[in-house]
């Protein structure tokens, strides 16, 4: 088991542990949570034996922290040509030493060795091990194709996913996750949770996402303030009891009484309005726990709220026949999602489903227009004010400034009468408060850079949020702040994100992007994760019958006595070969336009990846470069589910005429 006995640990002049005790017993799946800053990666280190405590004890079983003992995600980015299935088959350390001992023994003729080397890699699962690395692949997202991919070809979100598998495939006792599902979408998030439920050690999660939590750990070690507080059950659970505890001490409840009550308000008014519709009784369901929750979630000392809207057009937005996508010069543009007839009303809360790739941020950049649309028109309303927080946005932050300089920059824009106090005292909303405000955002975490893009979207007062995955670096505190500001904010949301949490408090009604459309899911959350597997399950039949089919027709053309076609037959098959070249030459002409552009886009995302390792870079180009690579990166990842669609569009055609 792993016991901490007043542990005491501090990173520079701040204490991270104070005295701290802790027990967790084998095979114990645990939720580590904490708000930002306040020690879970440090802790993570402490048991991983990189750090040593300044005082107390910290008891592992020794054979934990050996090789194949402990796995944990490298958050490196991987540098490598390797295979992705051999890269991931290298987090198996007892497999990889296995293979180390043959090799020696080979090389030195060792016959004895040579035997007891095949013998080791037996017993490690050496037949099964490739197998198992492509198991891993696929159920994170991969596709078939890209199994035995260079590790360079890939983005960086699926790089990360990489490490991520390499981390499952060791066979270890102790499993520590940092943020496990930051780069996964809803289908792969799924077949996680699956995976880890089966897991047979003890597992450490740190995650902000809650359901996920919920789905994989049965306790609960709560970091605050220095102290460890250990729970029995997932996140929900803790919120109870904690809520419990809180409401104990009357005297801090009572100061709660005004903030429960506005939130009580806002409850009653929305189940009374609420429709029937699956998708507003869902989120009602969301409504009343945080009813019940009101007592922890407004004992944060970190609260904000979206100002009252100047105005609400009606429409906001009037989107006809648009086409999204990418364009470069001298090339045709690529589309990703075509055909968009919608409007935005004043008041929706949108939630925008998707599987990676299929163009959901494509097309809330298009709105954002942070991309130029390839066709149709979006037609504005009057007076629309669009806050926009995408993860590409924290990019923008100039590293070399404080958030002071970025408010005074943007007051300049939007307000040039507003005084610098209350530039200060509205960042104080945020938690940047006293010499913080100076402090360099290089100097930042990813959650502070976050709430400042997140203050910077609110100063704008707008009345349409668009948000694309805004939770990925924000602590569970946060999150809640979030949701209680998006719940009370009178304008219309569009939300792109993997936290379903998130989804059901906020949304009543979804769109869904696949297959190049985006169309309305008539559904909630939990229909839309049924729908995923069936598309799954269907996606597997279609692969099976194929290669039944195949194996038919090839013991079919084997049995079969040759027949020489008569010239009706030939004829016949020459106009069917006409038809069919006619019908793929608008998709094969798009498809050479894809692997086009994404041998510019790979090779552009290369050379910034080279060129950002330049220690000469200023802050701001650096910064430039950064935000650049993050775009890059989205459109190759765009680009190759794009390239496999067409692919299998021209596969389809060619099978159904019959001349495959």
């Amino acid at each position: 088991m792993i016991v901490l006995k007043n542990v005491s640990l501090r990173r520079g002049v701040k204490p991270v542990l104070d005295q701290a005790s802790a027990t967790l017993h084998p095979g114990e799946k645990v939720g580590l949570i904490g708000r930002n800053g306040a020690g879970k990666s440090s802790l993570f280190a402490l048991l991983a034996g990189r750090l040593h405590p300044d005082g107390g004890d910290v008891e592992i079983p020794p054979s934990w922290l050996q090789p194949g003992g402990l796995g944990e995600v490298s958050q490196n980015m991987p540098e490598t040509d390797d295979p992705a299935t051999e890269f991931v088959l290298q987090g198996d350390t007892r497999l990889m030493q296995a293979r180390s001992l043959l090799a020696e023994a080979e090389q030195a003729g060792d016959g004895h060795a040579i035997g007891e080397a095949h013998a080791r890699l037996a017993d490690v699962g050496h037949f099964d091990a490739s197998a198992r690395a492509q198991s891993l692949l696929l159920g994170l997202g991969f596709r078939s194709d890209q199994l035995d991919a260079p590790v360079n070809s890939f983005s960086g979100g699926w790089r990360m996913r990489l490490q991520l598998a390499r981390a499952l495939m060791c066979p270890s006792q102790l499993l520590l996750l940092d943020e496990p599902t930051n780069h996964l979408d809803l289908d792969a998030l799924v077949w996680l949770e699956g995976w880890l439920q089966r897991y047979e050690g003890t597992l450490i999660i740190i995650s902000h996402d809650r359901e996920f939590l919920d789905a994989t750990t049965k306790v609960t070690l709560h970091l605050d303030e220095g102290k460890l507080t250990r729970y029995t059950g997932g996140y929900t659970a803790f919120e109870a009891l904690r809520a419990e505890r809180l409401t104990q001490h009357q005297a801090a409840y009572e100061k709660q009484q005004d903030r429960i009550a506005h939130l009580q308000r806002f409850i009653d008014r929305f189940k009374a309005k609420a429709t029937k519709a699956r998708q507003a009784q869902s989120r009602v369901k969301a409504l009343e726990r945080m009813e019940k929750l009101a007592p922890v979630l407004t004992a944060s000392d970190f609260e904000f709220e979206f100002p009252e809207p100047a105005s609400m057009p009606n429409p906001m937005l009037s989107i006809k026949d648009l086409s999204c996508g990418y364009t470069r010069d001298g090339q045709s543009p690529l589309t990703i999602v075509t055909g968009i007839n919608r409007s935005v009303l004043p008041g929706q809360r949108i939630g925008i489903l998707g599987a990676n790739g299929q163009g959901k941020s494509t097309f809330v950049k298009t709105l954002a227009h942070s991309l130029p649309l390839i066709s149709g028109q979006v037609t504005e309303g009057k007076g629309l004010s669009i806050g926009y927080f995408a993860q590409q946005e924290l990019d923008v932050l100039r590293p070399d400034e404080g958030p002071l300089a970025h408010m005074i920059r943007l007051a300049k824009q939007i307000n040039p009468q507003a005084r610098e106090q209350e530039l200060r005292d509205f960042l104080g909303r945020f938690r940047f408060t006293g010499d913080m405000v100076m402090q360099p955002v290089g100097q930042f975490s990813g959650g502070e850079k976050a709430r400042l893009v997140l203050a910077l979207v609110v100063w704008q007062r707008p009345n349409l949020l668009l948000l694309d995955e805004p939770t990925n670096h924000l602590d569970l505190t946060t999150r809640e702040a979030l949701s209680l500001a998006l719940n009370e904010f009178e304008g219309t949301v569009m939300l792109v994100s993997h936290d379903r949490a998130l989804l059901r408090e906020v949304c009543d009604e979804f769109w869904l992007v696949a297959k190049g459309q985006v169309s309305t899911f008539d559904g909630d959350l939990d229909d839309y994760q049924r729908w995923l597997q069936d598309q799954n399950r269907l996606a597997a039949q279609a692969l099976k019958q194929a290669r039944d089919d195949a194996a038919q027709t090839r013991s079919d053309d084997t049995d079969a006595k040759p027949k020489e076609p008569s010239r009706e037959d030939r004829k016949a098959l020459q106009q069917a070969r006409i038809r069919l070249q006619d019908q793929l030459k608008p998709h094969k002409a798009e498809l050479k336009r894809v692997e086009t552009r994404m041998d510019t886009a790979t090779t552009e995302r290369d050379e910034l990846t080279e060129a950002l390792g330049n220690p000469v870079l200023t802050p701001a180009d650096r910064a430039d470069m950064g935000k650049r690579l993050k775009a890059v990166s989205d459109e190759v990842e765009e680009l190759e589910m794009r390239w496999l669609e067409i692919s299998e569009q021209i596969e389809s055609l060619t099978q159904a005429a019959g001349l495959s």
